[in-house]
């Protein structure tokens, strides 16, 4: 048995909101470089160009990437073989949060359902606890802004709709956002547990590096049919028309009930921002 301090899962969290927020992946970089070599839209071109300087400036100045920070949604994995002392581990995230968002000047976008009001801090955080073999403990946290979310949606299919219907529904759903989620984006996509594990599952999708192949053969040839017929619809880098209206389509899955099938489409802005660690 491993004893690990909550003061210490306070303090990366803390580090995790800052890089997260300033420091987007090498990943996403890459892709833009990938995209601007096929993109033919000359103005969605010196979108991407400039997406990548914004990136540049974010991280060189420790400033954010963008003016919705998010809210702050914290991955855990963590080892059956460790006990944490001093204290809760919600609270620990919690705190990690506050202190993330007050020491990288981030904006604190958390507020009450009907008065509106904000929380000031940036709490709560979202907390997504997986329970692994070893003794250690990894940590993402993977800010996730508005406007991105509100263009996701949960779905319940038949089964009857099969391959072809969820093809259809994930384009759909993209060629419906149109502009609002800031493309070009990365669409998280779920399929089959339950309601609630259809969501998980497309933001979790979300966390695999761009680039990266899905092991599942068969998942990663949907992936790569959705994509296409996504770059087909024309929306292009932030809404002004071109090929590039997604970088990337990512699938997770698992069985479902013999009468359901789940479906929940997860889209992210181009501001892929996660980061990661393992203590």
């Amino acid at each position: 048995m491993r004893e690990i301090d909550v003061k210490l899962i306070t303090e990366k969290v803390r580090d995790l909101c800052i890089e997260a927020n300033t420091d987007l992946g090498e990943d996403v970089l890459e892709a833009f470089d990938r995209v601007i070599q096929k993109e033919e839209s000359p103005l969605g071109v010196e979108i991407l160009k400039e997406l990548k300087e914004n990136a540049r400036i974010a991280r060189d100045e420790r400033v954010a990437i963008c003016q919705d920070t998010g809210f702050a949604v914290v991955f855990i994995e963590l080892g059956q073989d460790v006990h944490l002392v001093g204290g809760g581990l919600k609270e620990a995230i919690f705190e990690g949060v506050r202190q993330g968002y007050r020491d990288g000047y981030l904006r604190k976008s958390i507020c009450h359902p009907f008065t509106r009001a904000n929380t000031g801090d940036n709490t709560p955080a979202i907390i997504h606890t997986e329970i692994v073999p070893g003794d250690q403990v990894k940590i993402t946290v993977a800010p996730k802004g508005g406007g991105s979310e509100n263009m996701s949606r949960v779905v319940m299919l038949t089964p009857s709709d099969g391959i072809e219907g969820i093809k259809r529904y994930v384009v759909q759903r993209v060629k419906e956002s149109g502009s609002n989620p800031c493309p070009p984006t990365i669409v998280g996509v779920g399929i089959g547990g339950t309601f609630e594990m259809a969501a998980f599952l497309a933001k979790k999708s979300l966390l695999r590096p761009l680039g990266r192949k899905n092991q599942d053969p068969e998942l990663d040839k949907l992936e790569s049919e959705i994509l296409e017929e996504i770059n087909k619809l024309g929306i292009g880098p932030q809404g002004l028309g071109g090929r590039t209206t997604s970088l990337a389509v990512h699938v997770l899955m698992m069985p479902c009930h013999i009468a359901s099938f789940p479906l929940a489409v997860n889209i992210q802005c181009h501001a892929q921002r996660h980061k990661e660690i393992v203590i």
